[in-house]
């Protein structure tokens, strides 16, 4: 079944590109002899062109048998393939050889010689001599070939490596994406079902309705879209609304929001959810902790092809020894926008001395069809 399998899977360098290698080193090959035999002026030109193209020929049949033998090593580590293209060349080299030596010495040997004596001479050359001389040159011919098939397997396998290395990547980082996507703080949850306990307790049945109304939305809307799609920074903004409304049942007296937009950018293009991490820290840290309201601000504008989107606070200065959590939020924005965007977006964030925590995010405006 393993050997099915070998034969029937791609070659490494297609054939025909192994074909016309082949045809090229032979064309190259008779062409040079050929030039050699006008310059040296050698008698009975065409009949010796005859003669070549019957070598040519045959040497083409050689090197293909050869090109097939060096297949079945394609799956192996580049030594051992070395290693075959040499012991491979030799037989067939000496195939090529002794054919030659049979057209040109051995079948009518008189039409090509014009003067006797120099034919008697070159006749007397003992056989095995005359072989193992062309055997010599076609070794290093049919070498001179393998190398080059063997550059061309090599480099398709580093091609093919980088494309894999490329699709393990990208897998890699989409899955990524889609895991820091849905990283969707779980106390968000816990504290709504505990606020709708609050609220059916306290016998304030539309409340509770509303609030498990954007709830779902809020959650129907945040995991069904692609992890890898884009949205409109109008879809975001109103998902950070949605988010909002739920938590400002828990803090009805502390969270104030204000939203300072213009339309030119809501048709911009964002990563979905990217605002989530942003808006539950100043909860988490600007809002909860705050005996007093907190104003929630969230604001965008373009500058020069690129989008800034701020979202701050005006909590209470945190004093050192607080817990100031372990910085996931932020963390995850930041991945994702350098998963996505690379060195073109950035995350920049300060706490202003009088208190608060600000949070700029720049990133390409980008308007197109997400």
């Amino acid at each position: 079944m393993k050997r099915l399998t070998h034969r029937s899977a791609r070659p490494q360098v297609d054939q025909q590109v192994a074909l016309l290698s082949i045809l090229g080193f032979w064309l190259f090959y008779m062409i040079i002899v050929t030039l050699r035999a006008v310059v040296l002026d050698f008698p009975a030109q065409e009949e010796l062109i005859a003669r070549r193209v019957a070598v040519t020929l045959f040497g083409i049949v050689i090197n293909s048998l050869l090109y097939l033998g060096l297949r079945w090593f394609e799956k192996k580590p580049l030594t051992p393939r070395i290693i075959a293209a040499f012991l491979g060349a030799i037989p067939a080299a000496l195939a090529i050889s002794s054919f030659n030596y049979f057209v040109f010495n051995v079948y009518d040997p008189i039409s090509l010689f014009e003067d006797n004596e120099l034919r008697d001479q070159i006749l007397k050359i003992p056989p095995m001599a005359v072989v193992l001389e062309f055997a010599i040159s076609s070794y290093y011919f049919l070498m001179s070939w393998a190398m080059l098939y063997l550059a061309l397997s090599y480099a398709s396998e580093v091609r093919a490596a980088e494309r894999r290395a490329a699709r393990f990547a990208q897998a890699a980082q989409q899955a990524e994406l889609r895991s820091l996507r849905y990283q969707v703080n779980p106390h968000f949850l816990f504290n709504t079902l505990n606020s709708l306990s609050t609220l059916v307790l306290r016998n304030r049945p539309d409340e509770a309705e509303a609030m498990i109304l954007n709830l779902s939305t809020f959650y129907r809307t945040s995991l069904t879209g692609d992890p890898l799609d884009d949205v409109r920074l109008i879809d975001e903004v109103e998902l950070q609304k949605l988010y909002l409304n739920i938590e400002a049942v828990r803090f009805p007296d502390r969270l104030k929001i204000e939203i300072d937009m213009p339309d030119a950018v809501m048709s911009c293009c964002v990563p979905g959810l990217i605002l989530q991490p942003l808006v539950e820290n100043a909860i988490k840290y600007g809002v909860a902790r705050a005996t007093r309201p907190v104003t929630i601000r969230l604001s965008a504008r373009e500058e020069a092809g690129i989008l800034h989107i701020t979202v701050s606070d005006d909590g209470d200065v945190i004093p050192s020894d607080a817990d100031k959590g372990s910085g996931i939020g932020l963390a995850n924005v930041r991945d994702r926008l350098d998963a996505r965007y690379g060195s073109a977006a950035r995350l920049e964030c300060h706490t202003p001395f009088e208190g608060g925590f600000v949070v700029d995010v720049s990133l390409p405006a980008v308007r197109h069809d997400c």
